[in-house]
């Protein structure tokens, strides 16, 4: 298992957890399988895993207060599970902290692809991905009293630390690459989430609004049919 990817699975239907967790192993995950929220959190705790993916609807600590509970404690990549594309809690998860969500019912394929993006975007949260879209990384970035240190990966806003997560990270990387300049949502989510094909775009709207709560709500501005910018 340590040279496994270690996936943390919380499902509470017994057919898709066994299916779903047979073919994660078939293509090399380590898988921990649990079937509520509350034994979710402490094989979470327990175990460290490399990524988590929480159904939204499980019983005892549901997925979207697991998530919140999750991300108090880690920045690990987490992915949401939802029964309907056009569910509230797709939102309400990731204003939690998730990283993405994946529709119910999936297809195998399709939720590898995904787990491997994120864990894509995670390994390159830093550097790497700061090089390939053009932004410094060397030195500290200055727009008014926000700092991004690209070497440290840290920012701190009027001086005091600003905790991101990776996502959120990578999300600021873009902006900060091309300062003054319209980012568009198909845009962000080719660079950041690293999606090769059609995306949701509340993703990118949600993590715009958690990264404007952390580095101030005028920093990054909405220019209506187009996308985002970062005020230089």
């Amino acid at each position: 298992m340590a040279d496994q990817t270690h996936v943390l699975f919380v499902e509470d239907d017994d057919v898709i957890r066994e299916a779903t967790q047979l073919a994660l192993e078939r293509d090399g995950f380590a898988v921990t399988a649990m079937p509520d929220g509350l034994s979710g959190l402490e094989a979470f705790r327990a175990n460290r895993p490399d990524i988590a993916l929480l159904d939204v609807m499980v019983p005892g600590l549901d997925g979207v207060s697991l998530c919140r509970r999750i991300r108090d404690e880690s920045t690990v990549p987490v992915i949401m599970l939802s029964a309907r594309a056009d569910s509230i809690d797709v939102v309400l998860g990731l204003e939690a902290g998730a990283d993405d969500y994946v529709t119910k019912p999936f297809d195998g394929a399709v939720l590898v692809a995904r787990i491997r993006a994120v864990l894509r975007r995670f390994g390159h949260a830093g550097g790497e991905r700061a090089q390939e879209s053009g932004a410094a990384v060397t030195g500290t970035l200055a727009f008014g009293d926000l700092e991004i240190d690209t070497d440290g990966m840290e920012v701190r806003r009027a001086g005091q630390p600003v905790a991101l997560t990776p996502t959120e990270m990578r999300l600021l990387l873009e902006f900060s690459s091309a300062p003054g300049t319209v980012l568009s949502r198909d845009k962000l989510l080719e660079r950041v989430w690293d999606y090769g094909w059609g995306g949701d775009t509340r993703v990118v709207d949600v993590h715009v609004q958690r990264l404007r709560q952390k580095i101030g709500q005028d920093r990054i501005e909405t220019v209506r049919g187009f996308g985002y910018k970062l005020k230089a």
